[in-house]
């Protein structure tokens, strides 16, 4: 009767860490993307344009206010030469 039930309680055994392994194989396996991550993506896209017209804003005006500064530096220059002579 010991031998039985050492045959029994193995098999079990044997049978439960095979069902646990493939029950976790089965959860990490999607590769088809959900609803939520292509609306996510989407915002995500939308987001990035987003900034990127917003850094191009930023950047034209940084641009003329650095082309403003150099105008007003060349004018002082050219005021302190004409009262140099």
């Amino acid at each position: 009767m010991n031998r039985k039930m050492n045959a029994l309680l193995a098999a079990l055994v044997a049978g439960t860490f095979a069902s646990m392994s493939a029950a976790s194989i089965a959860q990490t396996t999607s590769d088809a993307p959900t609803h939520a991550d292509q609306k996510a993506a989407k915002k995500q896209d939308e987001a990035n344009k987003d900034a990127a017209v917003a850094q191009a804003k930023a950047d034209k005006k940084k641009t003329e206010a650095q082309s403003e500064a150099n105008e007003a530096a060349a004018d002082a220059k050219l005021k302190n030469a004409k009262k140099a002579q």
